[in-house]
């Protein structure tokens, strides 16, 4: 709840309108709206967002260069938004498959998860972003696409997180690094 209260005013202060009947929205409590015409409540809710650390044999780390804001240019950790209908297991293996065309990506663990807010489309989303060990079967067949304008492998000796633009995944990386002893 601590990143919910960065969202300012209010999570929902744009939406002004209840889109049941069209009556004025009006505040409920911290992080919902709700009709006075029709009693409609909207709450908002963290969207579920996954992050894949994948190592090869060398005990490095895949990385991607973020090829769109937020935090265009930075280091970033290949993952994105659970569609709706997928599991959040799904959502890491395609996001994985969308962003280094690795088709035999597959979860080892589930890792950890931090709040999060990510700026999409002027509007701060609540997240919660899920941490999974996935494994790639042929890291030969790799290519940045998709939101990732390059990827690469860096050895753990080399990683720095303040390279990483997000602040959840620069959060992760450092949870990552402590747990190697640096």
């Amino acid at each position: 709840m601590a990143d919910m209260e960065k969202l300012s005013p209010h999570p929902l202060a744009a939406f002004r309108y209840c889109p049941r009947c069209g009556a004025d929205f009006h505040e409920h409590d911290a992080r919902s709206k709700r009709c006075p015409a029709c009693g409609f409540t909207y709450y908002c809710n963290a969207s579920a967002a996954t992050v894949a650390v994948v190592t090869n044999a060398r005990d490095e780390l895949l990385v991607v260069r973020r090829a769109q804001e937020p935090a265009k240019g930075t280091l970033d950790l290949p993952g994105g938004f659970v569609d709706p209908g997928e599991s959040a297991t799904e959502g890491v293996v395609r996001e994985v498959m969308e962003e280094t065309g690795a088709r035999a990506a597959r979860v080892k663990e589930f890792l950890f998860s931090l709040p999060n807010a990510y700026l999409f489309s002027g509007f701060e989303v609540p997240t919660c972003d899920l941490f999974f060990r996935v494994e790639i079967t042929d890291e030969t067949a790799l290519f940045a696409r998709d939101d990732a304008a390059e990827l690469f492998w860096l050895p753990w000796e080399e990683v720095v997180p303040a390279d990483f633009g997000l602040r959840s995944i620069r959060r992760g990386v450092e949870r990552l690094l402590a747990e190697r002893g640096r």
